[in-house]
């Protein structure tokens, strides 16, 4: 049984908004089930979201977390507005594999779409300038 010293602190619903909205696993999840609904039969504007999804995704690796997340949060919630216009014509459509994975795009849509703004709406570039430079990942900061 574990004790009450060994867990973690509970994180409140805000640091919790800023890790997802700043990670980059949720871009490429939405554009794994973008892909995964768009490629057969290929439909070429929803499809036009993956790339840009991506790049989120390589935005956030690459030190922009805010930017990353403006951009998710952008793509993302115009994804949804996009997915959400088109209605199955008959219940039975609902309940299928197809229908779950567009339910669950659509989820994660919404969910990038506000913890992406969040993040956004309270990101620090400065600190993230501070934090490339201290980590210099690519050397592009020559000794400064």
């Amino acid at each position: 049984m574990a004790s009450p010293e060994d867990s973690e602190p509970a994180q409140s619903i805000f640091s919790r908004l800023d890790g997802w909205g700043s990670s980059s696993l949720p871009p490429m999840g939405l554009a794994t089930l973008i892909t995964a609904l768009h490629w057969r039969p290929f439909q070429a504007l929803p499809m036009l979201f993956t790339p840009l999804l991506v790049f989120s995704s390589y935005l956030s690796l690459a030190g922009f977390k805010t930017d990353g997340a403006a951009m998710t949060a952008a793509w993302s919630g115009m994804y949804v507005l996009l997915a959400a216009r088109r209605k199955p014509t008959m219940l039975r459509n609902k309940f299928t594999l197809r229908g779950a994975v567009r339910g669950t795009a659509m989820g994660l849509g919404s969910a990038n779409f506000v913890a992406g703004a969040y993040t956004y709406a309270n990101g620090d570039r400065e600190a993230e300038g501070d934090e490339r430079r201290e980590r210099n990942r690519w050397n592009v900061y020559k000794n400064e």
